[in-house]
């Protein structure tokens, strides 16, 4: 294999689940307590907000929340979370296997606690990853930061041409610039023009389906 280490984002990279769950999540918390603004983001405009400047500014500077709302908010998210399963893409499972039999090492680098990234795997009967870097850090260790990625190189002696990251969004793209690793685009989760464009011009590789992560890796 080309990479010896994958390091899987999450939410609409292995489990569909911004469409599903955070969206509506942040609409209803709008909806109680920012009720002016509830019809004032799409499901589009979401997608484009998380992919930059992302989620926390959106909240602090658009939505105008305070730090102690912010806490709140998370509280909110967290709970609503909780009594929600995302399903994972078809395939995703396969390539997950497929690359453990060969070897390779899974990661999870993203923006979801460590707990219900380990729910989603189990529900949806994916392979255990090796290791996951959540939301449970502390967040200047939390990606856009890179060093999850440092710490990988040195758990596991890898060297960056050695791992691939795969997220749909920006932070993720900037994590793997920030250690010099290869990126590729998560294509599949949503069509945005704004983001793809973007990541078609800046990314190692863009994806539009997960047959086609599977081409990359084992191809």
């Amino acid at each position: 294999m080309k990479y010896k280490c994958l390091v899987l984002d999450h939410d609409d990279t292995v489990v569909n689940s911004t469409a599903t769950i955070h969206y509506p999540c942040f609409v209803e918390y709008l909806e109680k307590y920012r009720p002016e603004l509830a019809k004032n983001y799409t499901l589009e405009d979401y997608f484009i907000k998380n992919f930059h400047p992302g989620i926390l500014s959106l909240l602090r500077d658009e939505v105008g929340l305070s730090p102690e709302e912010v806490l709140h908010e998370e509280k909110y998210w967290s709970e609503y979370v909780k009594n929600h399963i995302p399903l994972s893409y078809a395939g995703i499972g396969e390539i997950i296997a497929e690359f453990r039999r060969q070897g390779g090492i899974i990661a999870v680098d993203s923006h979801s606690y460590s707990e219900y990234i380990i729910r989603d795997y189990k529900h949806n009967r994916l392979p255990a990853p090796d290791v996951i870097y959540g939301w449970d850090l502390p967040k200047e260790q939390r990606k856009p930061a890179p060093d999850t990625l440092f710490m990988l190189m040195e758990k596991y002696s890898l060297s960056p041409s050695e791992i691939l990251v795969v997220d749909d969004l920006k932070p993720g793209y900037d994590m793997a610039r920030g250690a010099g690793v290869d990126f590729a685009a998560a294509g599949w989760a949503y069509d945005v023009r704004e983001i793809s464009e973007f990541m078609k011009k800046n990314c190692d590789y863009y994806l539009a389906s997960v047959e086609e992560l599977s081409s990359l890796l084992f191809d």
